[in-house]
């Protein structure tokens, strides 16, 4: 298991260091982004509406609706990305 996680970590790191745009690499950010947009949508729930509703159900709905403009600017910036090189 720990030669597939170094094999895999270091064909991440060569083929973003090298700017190849593989089918690894479109997966690995749209997962950070998914994971980010996921946590940054919560947090904003939680200030927006987070007194009025409170605080759990503020933060699951805000995790719902985070992702929902970033997902399909990172597919479409990824899709530019890829046709332009």
């Amino acid at each position: 298991m720990k030669d597939l996680t170094i094999t895999i970590y270091s064909y991440l790191s060569n083929s973003i260091n090298t700017v190849e745009m593989t089918f690894l690499t479109v997966l690995l950010w749209l997962s950070i982004a998914s994971l980010l947009s996921i946590l940054g949508g919560a947090i904003g729930g939680i200030l927006l509406a987070g007194k009025y509703i409170g605080n759990s159900l503020a933060a699951r709905i805000g995790g719902l609706y985070g992702p929902l403009g970033v997902m399909p600017a990172m597919i479409f910036s990824l899709i530019i990305f890829t046709v332009l090189r």
